[in-house]
């Protein structure tokens, strides 16, 4: 692994645990009527998305299983704002993002 794609790695993890901080013990109805932690959760998701955009517009190999709709919620998050369901982020945040931590983590 490339010191770039190191840095990578690092960025993601950082993002999760950003976004970890953010949720803490949140139920679902406490992060709705948290507009900040909202704000803050999406910000990190399109950090994460914009990150597993790099290698794919370098010569890396470096890809994570779920690169490509990642990257399709980051271009969601930052171009269609005013559609974004926040019951779709809180799936993504509970059900995919421990399995995106594991998969980055592996690579460290």
């Amino acid at each position: 692994m490339t010191e770039k794609e190191k840095k990578w790695m690092l960025d993601l993890i950082n993002a999760i645990g950003n976004i970890e901080n953010f949720m803490g013990k949140s139920s679902f109805e406490d992060y709705l009527k948290d507009f900040k932690t909202q704000s803050a959760v999406e910000r990190q998701l399109g950090i994460i998305g914009e990150v597993l955009s790099k290698p794919r517009n370098s010569e890396s190999k470096l890809i994570l299983s779920e690169s490509e709709k990642i990257i399709g919620l980051r271009n969601r998050i930052i171009h269609a704002y005013d559609g974004i369901d926040q019951s779709i982020i809180w799936k993504i945040i509970k059900s995919h993002l421990p399995s995106l931590k594991m998969e980055v983590q592996k690579f460290i």
